[in-house]
This record gives structure tokens, sequence and C-alpha cells, in this order.
């Protein structure tokens, strides 16, 4: 079985927007460079999430690791999220197990390591 891991964030007209999200990727390549990672976007912005779902298909992965980058589960984690993995389901088939995490506001070491930067400031 080959991993994949795809990063979800919602995407905004200033491409400065998705800076941050192009260093994570960047850093999570340079980390595991043996599995492929894409980024996706709800909107505004590509790849979308079956652009980058193709993306990972095309590199031979089977399980793909689908990770929201949202500091909330709002409407979007909710809602949006399980219709287009619904549909990646239908256009890859058995071909490839789409396995969706928490968002990243859900993970405590993301809480407290926002809790520490916040207190940094105060340094």
């Amino acid at each position: 079985m080959k991993d994949g891991l795809l990063l979800f964030a919602h995407g905004a007209r200033d491409p400065a927007w998705a800076r941050p999200f192009e260093i994570v990727s960047e850093r999570l390549q340079a980390a595991r460079p043996d599995t492929p990672v894409a980024m996706a976007y709800l909107e505004f912005m590509s790849p979308d999430m079956d652009g980058a779902a193709a993306q990972l298909a095309a590199a031979g992965c089977t399980r793909v690791h689908v990770l929201p980058l949202f500091l909330g589960t709002g409407g979007h984690v909710r809602r949006d999220v399980p219709l287009l993995l619904d549909r990646l389901r239908e256009q890859h088939g058995d071909a490839i197990e789409w396995q969706l995490h928490a968002p990243l506001g859900d993970q405590d070491a993301v809480l407290n390591a926002i809790g520490q930067a916040c207190l940094s400031v105060l340094e």
C-alpha cells in the first residue's frame, strides 16, 4: 500500500494567502520524500480536490490521508469535505482508500503550538 497526503485548505483570491500552506507542504515533502504530498483548495485557488487527488493517483497512491487545514470544524469541514470525498470515491472506485482526518484545529499538538506562539508575544 502506498500512502499519500492530501492537504486541504479553503483558498483565497490573494495568492500570498497560500504561502504558509505551501511552506508546510514543502517541509512535509522534505521530511518524507517517498510520500507524495498534494495541496488542494476549496475555492479561488488550484488545484482543487479533484486535481490534487489526480496527482496522488498518478503517483501510485492506494491510500490517501486527507487533512483539512482548517482551525475550526465549520460547515466546510462538516458538509463540503465529505461530499468531495464521496465524489473521489466514485471517480477512483476501490483503487484508492480515502481517509479523512480531523482538521488541524481539533488536534492537541496544533492547539498547544498556537498557545505557545501566543504566549511568546508576551515574553
